[in-house]
């Protein structure tokens, strides 16, 4: 593709020097001066310089065409690679092993398309403590989480960490449309184990933010922790591309801003002021749609993937303590 976009310009400049050519030698012929140079683009006495409007008007009006045939091509490429560039799947078999987290197991959970997908699974230490279920970002896999899994142990919350089709060893590709049934096949699975809505925790990390805010407008849980939310797919492809028509190209738009004002649970927002994937104004624009009770919570010199480090953990499970109390 980037081979044949260096010879459609290549080609395009090639024709502005040989018609500059033909008009060279057309006045050579008439004036019967010294032989024209062939390729006067590459100098002085080229078309931008030689004598009339026509030749310097037909010079811009093939670059013109070289540009827009160049722009063309970077939008098709673009638009054919979105999800290359949206998804970044490890596609390797997370290993539970090295979590060395005492209780885990790993369980298949089934989507309604007929998926087996890979997920960890941690009960909680008592029955009336919260259950995790866990969505990933857009890159690797839940074997790059797994010191979330000793997190959740610490606390004795329960965890499902679900792992998306197309990630992992798990069949199929990944889309929006995808993920989301993956997700709500993951909340299925903990109500099939008989964990009521009530002990349920919605967590979203950056892409998988999301799907736990939509999953959240379809079923009442305990709570909703978004780690650095976007405000939709849509919005940071406009900022990472702005000459492009991101809104008609875009297939995937995971548009958070406009589901989270139906949320149906307490939300927290935990952002960091340094992040420079997902602005923190995106985190606060999320909060701020966000319905009551809700918190924000921004680390400072934090980035996009250290919150954890920088106190989120201890942030989500204050959270929590503090919205079962009031419920």
């Amino acid at each position: 593709m980037i081979r044949t976009l260096f010879s459609v310009v290549t080609l395009s400049f090639q024709e502005a020097n040989e018609v500059a050519g033909y008009r060279a030698r057309a006045v050579y012929d008439t004036r019967r001066g010294s032989e024209p140079n062939p390729w006067p683009c590459f100098t002085g006495r080229g078309i931008l310089r030689s004598k009339g409007k026509g030749n310097r008007m037909l010079a811009l009006l093939i670059a013109a065409k070289a540009l827009l045939v160049l722009y063309g091509l970077t939008a098709t490429i673009l638009f054919l690679c979105q999800r290359r560039i949206l998804f970044r799947p490890d596609r390797t078999t997370p290993d539970l092993t090295r979590a060395g987290v005492p209780g885990a197991r790993t369980m298949i959970v089934t989507t309604p398309d007929g998926l087996a997908l890979l997920a960890w699974h941690l009960p909680p230490a008592r029955e009336s403590d919260p259950v995790v279920l866990y969505l990933h970002g857009n890159a690797g896999h839940i074997g790059h989480r797994a010191f979330r899994l000793e997190q959740y142990h610490r606390l004795g919350w329960g965890a499902l960490l679900l792992e998306y089709r197309g990630y992992g060893s798990n069949p199929g590709r990944p889309s929006e449309a995808g993920l989301t049934t993956d997700a709500r096949a993951g909340l299925a699975a903990l109500l099939a184990m008989g964990i009521a809505p009530s002990r349920i925790v919605l967590y979203g990390e950056s892409l998988g933010s999301g799907l736990a805010a939509r999953l959240a407008t379809e079923q009442p849980v305990r709570a909703v922790l978004l780690e650095s939310p976007y405000t939709s797919i849509t919005d940071i492809a406009r900022s990472r591309y702005p000459f492009l028509p991101v809104g008609w190209l875009l297939l995937d738009r995971f548009d958070s801003l406009r589901v989270i004002g139906n949320a149906r649970a307490p939300v927290l927002v935990m952002h960091g002021a340094r992040d420079r994937i997902v602005p923190v104004a995106m985190g606060r624009a999320v909060f701020a749609a966000a319905p009551d009770p809700k918190e924000l919570w921004i680390a400072p010199h934090a980035g996009h993937i250290d919150l954890v480090e920088a106190g989120a953990m201890e942030a989500a499970a204050n959270f929590v303590t503090r919205v079962s109390h009031a419920g």
